[in-house]
């Protein structure tokens, strides 16, 4: 925040200059351009065909006078004047779940904003309605960027909005200057630099493509929706499993080398293994008399790695006795997009019931934009949840009913958009009221064909810290319930015993052996499918393979088949190599029971069940 109001500051202070090239220090496009507000055409008035065309394309993006930035120097532009490159000062940065603070908190940065995107203020004090019309229009001048070093949360995107003079620039399908975001390290500031990409005239307009590098014409119309509104409602929402070809690109992309065919190892009844990890946890926790440790991975009977593993050829080839707690391919389960793609093969283009709706933001957006509309339509209700396909934590995890919001997410990293549990079945919590919770089950994966899938009988719960609602959509503690690494926030912890009878006890008609064997039925059918299919287009089945994973879900209301109202679980993500800290704090024996199932197929007084 400290750093986000520092640029805030600089950005403002700089901005009452047009910026200029390099260095930082001087600021000259005021030489070069001029910024010209736009007059509305009286009806009366007689104008030609084309005035009357430029009208109806409305230059600027707001809802206030009409401005465009247009080349003022007498001698014009000439694209190979090394000189002819411009800096853009960013009037506003923010990550996503800063941004409504800021606008209450920052002085001046309210009116500021308002005032760029046409939406009357005339007050000092920042006004709710107001706040929220800058956050449902600021999607229509937002840039982003993302580091690429640093911890997961210093990596999360960033967004910024440009000065007056930045954000006054219109799109063109054929542009004449092009704009990328550049660190500037010495002072630990971003700007936008500015280059013409032909020779230009006085009087030229400036004007940078909104949806720079998408070359399809659908996927132009799309991206270009905020600024640009139309339907695509002759789109079809159905989103068929992609094709085999799809999968091997994410083979090669991720650099997997499949193993060649082994016969299942046979080992020693009375056989101690020797474990190669570098999980601490494992290391302070598995206390088995038949395995040790050794810290010579070459001499390992088992390797137990918190990385992915890649080269299972090589290990197929050379020492295919050793196990590893990993499956080639378990991506397609791990990797939200993969996800949602294989549990097609459960249910159909809209998926199975135990999946929200799901689509690729970078492969279905007009799928997902048609969804949209249609719901909208049909007055259904219309929140969803942007997610990246390869963090946790619920990190860079945004909830909104705001369309444009969803299409300006897509550029910011890799995401899936899935439909929000708007009517999730609630946990009555006496200190705070009916909360939203979701439930981590920890599952083992014993064999992929024949597949064995066990659940471990202790589950982790997890709960929000404010009552349920279907607003203040940027209310963290109120729509998420990862509260365990957010500093300064209350973790409320119900063990499972404890849990079932206070359920019971809110849902009489829902006995949690019910509810649970729905949840198990899920389960199953999401590794009946995602082993279904040989590699890469599903798990492998690499019988040195073990693995175990969490998977994360919710309850929802919704109605059987039979006009029964029933809850019906809801998978949101399955986790590799899951934090198992907690299991170890309150279940000492979990990892020798978890290495018991898996490597020893000694599943008795190890609190599992067996789900296929």
């Amino acid at each position: 925040e400290d750093y986000t109001k520092s640029i805030f500051s600089q950005a403002y202070a700089q901005s009452q200059t047009p910026c200029g090239i390099t260095p930082p220090s001087i600021f000259d496009a005021g030489d070069y351009f001029g910024i010209m507000q736009v007059e509305e055409v009286d009806e009366e008035e007689e104008v030609d065909e084309e005035m009357e065309e430029q009208f109806k394309k409305k230059p600027n993006p707001g809802n206030g006078p009409c401005f465009k930035v247009i080349v003022t120097n007498e001698n014009g532009l000439q694209a190979s004047n090394p000189n002819s490159v411009f800096l853009i000062d960013h009037a506003w940065t923010y990550r996503m779940e800063h941004a409504r603070h800021q606008l209450r908190h920052v002085p001046g940065l309210l009116h500021r904003m308002a005032n760029l995107m046409g939406i009357p203020f005339h007050g000092e004090v920042p006004d709710q309605a107001s706040i929220e019309q800058v956050l449902q229009e600021m999607w229509k001048y937002s840039q982003t960027y993302q580091l690429s070093q640093g911890t997961a949360e210093e990596k999360v995107p960033v967004w910024y909005i440009m000065d007056e003079f930045g954000s006054r620039i219109q799109h063109s399908d054929q542009p004449s200057f092009a704009a990328a975001p550049l660190f500037y390290m010495p002072q630990q500031v971003a700007y936008t630099v500015l280059w013409p990409l032909r020779d230009l005239e006085t009087g030229d307009e400036v004007t940078r493509d909104y949806a720079y590098g998408e070359t399809d014409r659908l996927i132009r119309k799309c991206v270009l929706l905020p600024w640009v509104p139309s339907e695509v409602l002759d789109v079809s929402c159905f989103t068929p499993e992609p094709p085999d070809e799809h999968y091997q690109a994410i083979l090669a992309e991720n650099k997997e080398k499949l193993p060649v065919a082994i016969n299942p190892p046979v080992y020693a009844k009375d056989k101690v293994f020797k474990v190669f990890t570098d999980i601490q946890q494992v290391l302070n926790n598995l206390t088995h008399p038949r395995f040790v440790f050794t810290d010579n991975e070459g001499e390992a009977d088992i390797l137990y790695n918190f990385s992915h593993f890649k080269d299972y050829r090589k290990l197929s080839e050379e020492r295919p006795e050793v196990m590893v707690n990993q499956f080639p391919c378990e991506n397609l389960l791990t990797v939200k997009d993969c996800l949602a793609s294989i549990a097609r093969r459960a249910g159909g283009p809209d998926g199975p019931r135990w999946l929200p709706r799901t689509f690729n933001l970078q492969t279905e957006l007009p799928q997902f934009i048609s969804c949209f509309q249609q719901r909208d339509r049909r007055g259904e209700d219309n929140h969803w949840i942007c997610k990246p396909w390869n963090l946790a934590r619920s990190l860079d995890t945004h909830i909104t009913n705001n369309l444009n919001s969803i299409i300006r997410h897509r550029e910011s990293s890799p995401k899936v958009v899935c439909k929000y549990i708007e009517e999730p079945v609630l946990f009555e919590r006496e200190d705070v009221g009916p909360v939203k919770f979701d439930v981590r089950y920890v599952l083992l994966l014993r064999s992929a064909r024949p597949l064995r899938l066990y659940g471990y009988d202790v589950f982790w719960l997890r709960f929000s810290n404010r009552a349920f609602s279907l607003d203040d959509l940027d209310d963290y503690e109120k729509h998420f319930t990862v509260m365990n690494y957010a500093p300064g926030v209350t973790l409320k912890q119900v063990h499972c015993e404890d849990f079932i009878p206070l359920f019971e006890k809110q849902y009489p008609e829902y006995p949690w052996t019910t509810v649970q064997a729905s949840i198990f039925k899920a389960f199953a059918e999401l590794f009946q499918v995602a082993t279904s299919k040989p590699a890469p287009l599903g798990i492998c089945d690499y019988p040195s393979s073990r693995a175990i994973y969490a998977i994360d879900l919710m309850l929802k209301w919704d109605t059987s088949r039979d006009g029964k109202r029933i809850m019906q679980p809801q998978i949101l993500e399955v986790n590799f190599n899951p934090d198992c800290d907690r299991a170890c704090k309150y279940h000492p024996t979990f990892f020798n029971d978890v290495f018991s199932t898996l490597f020893l197929d000694e599943t008795d007084n190890c609190h599992v069940t067996r789900i296929v």
